[in-house]
């Protein structure tokens, strides 16, 4: 499978963790020293996608993605659409995916509102 092919079916799996929510998803694929817009934020994201008192979107829908392969790194740069009973609107995300011991994670990304 090709870094572009492992990247796309990655970004699928986080699009359903966003519905999910899912945070396991999002402990296993963010690295630990993640930085999102210049912060170490893993243990934020993770909490804000704990399960709460029901979904959080109801609709997620990502556009524009594109991947620029690095070898055992990749930039993903998209649009997410999300719709939600608390917030919907639309973000652009950045993120940067490595390859380490075989695995992919996210060690790097920022988000515009």
């Amino acid at each position: 499978m090709s870094t572009r092919d492992e990247i796309m079916a990655l970004e699928r799996r986080l699009r359903e963790a966003e519905l999910g929510p899912d945070p396991d998803f999002f402990e296993q694929v963010l690295a630990d020293e993640v930085l999102i817009d210049g912060e170490r934020a893993k243990a934020k994201v993770v909490a804000a996608h704990r399960p709460g008192a029901g979904p959080k979107f109801t609709k997620v829908e990502m556009s524009d993605v594109e991947i620029v392969d690095h070898g055992e790194a990749a930039v993903v740069t998209c649009k997410g659409s999300y719709e939600g009973p608390q917030w919907s609107g639309t973000l652009k995300f950045m993120r940067v995916w490595l390859k380490r011991n075989g695995r992919w994670q996210i060690i790097a990304g920022s988000v515009l509102h």
